[in-house]
Order: structure tokens, then C-alpha cells, then sequence
């Protein structure tokens, strides 16, 4: 359904309702696609449908004008059914922000069709190169962990290149589907359904419009764009990116284990005390990580992010992803053998949290140093 052109949604409202159909879909389908590694060409056609495609592309080729605060509650709505389907739709609209960089020859190729093309990135190769030709660069290599890459048309990869000049930059490269094959590679034990898979290019004309430097989209410079939302700073949202579907894993569980819980009532078995303060901890936890997460997308909606909102959000994602985890993590043992049968769907929710918080971006460490590094001073 690549290219399917949709009424605009300029609201918050319509986009997390429409969200909303696709958590029902994306949840009933979560045990098979946890099986089967894989999601459903249906949920995937109900997270475009539900604008995430189109969320952050520019409005000059018919984007949303979708805020950070409003993209990160839709995905958190997503994972609440199926933290798989929340990552990729999380995906679908932040490498979108990505192509945002590019010339506007390249924006204009990508989004030929319409806003709702499905764009995959990675970062992660140990084989790529760059060679300048004429008029851009051959590319060639194998990049990791391409998040839904099954259901992609192009894809963003980055990789270092030597300039005209003989200087080496990195850069990112935007390649249709034809450009590319997968290697099926992903079966972790946790986001199963992501089919984050290896992307190989064995060898592409990349032309200068489709290319642009890594330090521009780490820096928030861009020159493709004058929406401010395509000129944050990467460490400024981020975070968001991949925090949005653990939060909403998190309040999968916590529902869960209140429906467990209230079945227990039901049989005439009361939860104790320790398991009542449990779930009101674990409660709270959840709420105090929504809150940090929203106070990050707040901060990026209001303005381009100065280093001191860069940092604080950088730490604030990574703390909320803490927390978290261990609110799932607590709820996962406090449902006790149950929670670990094979058909629980609690322990699918547990492996998908923990797989997502290990993610290098929701690191609580190297964000803690940067955060500290950078507001905290000696005489």
C-alpha cells in the first residue's frame, strides 16, 4: 500500500485514536508475530494507515505537522498492544525525520508517491564504504539491525566516505528497494517481530542528491528543511524514539497484572498486602517515566533544543527506560509461574522490555556522564 494517500490528521486526538485501531490489530496478532518473528503485512498497513509514515515528513510533500509529544503517546498507545508494531511505526516516523536532511531533489525522489513511504535506517556496519564517483558515490556494504526492513521501500544508511577532497566524513545514503536484499538474521530473544534484519547493498550509484553528512542530522543543522521539528539535535529526541515503545509495554503489563489480579478476586482469592503495594509501586513507576517522557517531548515541541535540553533529555529517556524495566521486571515475578508459561503473554511483554532498554541510545550510563559533563562545574 506503499504511496496511499490519506486525508490529513492535524490533531492529537485523531492521530492517537487512529493509534488506538492499530494497538486492537497489532495486539491480537502479537503471539504469532512473537512466534513467527515477524509482523503481519496487516498491522504494518495499520501503522502507516494510522500516519506514522507520514508523521514527521515535511509538509511540502504532504506530512503531518505531528508534534514529539503527540507521536511519542500514539506509539506508546502501539505498544501497549505489541511493543514489535510500536517500535516499527516509531521507526517509520523518526528515519522519516532522517530523509528530512536531505537536498531537496533527494526529499523530492523519496517522496515521489506520497508521504506514506516506508523509510528503514541503520547505523551499524562493519563493512561499508563510500567511493566518490561522478556526480555522487558507489556504496557497498552490510548494515545491521535494519528494523523492519521487510516492509520497506528505501532505506538510510550510513557509512564513511571519502570526499572530492580527499577528506573522510560519514554519511548517510538514502537507497531505494531495488538497491538492496535481506538477510534474515534477527532471532533475539526479545522484540522478535521487529525483523530488524541485515540490509546488504553490493554495490550502488548513491547520487549527491540522496547523501548527506551524519554530523548535520547529529547537530540538528539542516539544510532540506525549515521546520524546527527537523532541526533538533539527534540526542534531543532520540531517546524518544526508542523509549515511546517500552512505555508502552510497561502499561501492557500493568494491565494485565490488574486483570490477572482481578480474576484472582473473582475465584475468591485476595491479593495480599505485598502484592497490592507491588502493583501500586510498579503503578507509579510507569506514570513517573510517562512524565519524564512527556516533559522531553514538551521541551523539543517548544523550541530547538539548546545542549542543556539535548543532555537532560538524553538522561531523562534513559532513567524512564529504567524505570521502566523495573516495574515490568516486577510484575513479571510477581505473577510467579503463571507469568512464565510459554502462553503468557506477560513474559513476552517482559523479554520485549528488556530487549528494547538494551538498545545503546536508552544506556543509563554514558547518558548520566553527559548530562553530568555538561551541567555540572568546578571552581
Amino acid at each position: 500500500m506503499t504511496g496511499m494517500l490519506l486525508a490529513p490528521r492535524t490533531t492529537p486526538d485523531t492521530f492517537v485514536s487512529a493509534a488506538r485501531a492499530a494497538r486492537a490489530l497489532a495486539g491480537r496478532d502479537a503471539a504469532r508475530a512473537d512466534r513467527d518473528r515477524r509482523l503481519s503485512e496487516e498491522v504494518v498497513d495499520a501503522l502507516v494507515e494510522a500516519g506514522f509514515a507520514r508523521a514527521l515528513v515535511p509538509a511540502r510533500h504532504g506530512g503531518e505537522t505531528t508534534d514529539f509529544a503527540t507521536l511519542t503517546e500514539a506509539v506508546a498507545t502501539v505498544g501497549e498492544g505489541c511493543a514489535s508494531a510500536a517500535w516499527t511505526g516509531s521507526l517509520l516516523a523518526y528515519t522519516a525525520r532522517f530523509a528530512a536532511h536531505l537536498p531537496a531533489e533527494g526529499q523530492a525522489e523519496i517522496w515521489a508517491d506520497g508521504p506514506d513511504t516506508r523509510l528503514v535506517s541503520s547505523l551499524v556496519s562493519p563493512s561499508a564504504t563510500a567511493t566518490p564517483a561522478d556526480g555522487g558515490w558507489r556504496l557497498a556494504g552490510a548494515w545491521t539491525y535494519a528494523s523492519g526492513v521487510e516492509f520497506s521501500d528505501w532505506a538510510l544508511v550510513m557509512a564513511p566516505a571519502a570526499d572530492v577532497d580527499g577528506r573522510r566524513t560519514a554519511r548517510f545514503f538514502a537507497v531505494p528497494r531495488s538497491a538492496y536484499r535481506i538477510e534474515e538474521t534477527w532471532d533475539s530473544v526479545g522484540m522478535r517481530a521487529t525483523g530488524s534484519h541485515t540490509l546488504v547493498v553490493e554495490e550502488t550509484f548513491v547520487p549527491a542528491r540522496r547523501t548527506f553528512l551524519m554530523d548535520d542530522m547529529f547537530a540538528g543543522r539542516n539544510a532540506g528543511s525549515d521546520e524546527p521539528r527537523h532541526a533538533q539535535p539527534l540526542f534531543a529526541v532520540n531517546g524518544l524514539t526508542f523509549a515511546g515503545p517500552v512505555l508502552g509495554a510497561a502499561r501492557g503489563a500493568l494491565e494485565l497484572s490488574a486483570r490477572a489480579a482481578a480474576g484472582r478476586t473473582a475465584r475468591g482469592t485476595e491479593p495480599s498486602e505485598t502484592q497490592l503495594i507491588g502493583h501500586a509501586r510498579a503503578a507509579g513507576e510507569i506514570d513517573a517515566a510517562g512524565l519524564l517522557l512527556a516533559r522531553a517531548a514538551a521541551a523539543v515541541d517548544a523550541a530547538v533544543a539548546d545542549e542543556a535540553v539535548v543532555v537532560r533529555n538524553r538522561r531523562d529517556c534513559a532513567l524512564a527506560t529504567r524505570l521502566l524495566t523495573g516495574a515490568v521486571d516486577a510484575l513479571f515475578r510477581a505473577g510467579g509461574t503463571r507469568s512464565q508459561s510459554a502462553g503468557d503473554p506477560l513474559q513476552r511483554i517482559w523479554r520485549d522490555a528488556n530487549s528494547a532498554a538494551s538498545h545503546m541510545v536508552l544506556q543509563f550510563e554514558p547518558a548520566a556522564l553527559a548530562y553530568a559533563r555538561g551541567t555540572l562545574t568546578t571552581d
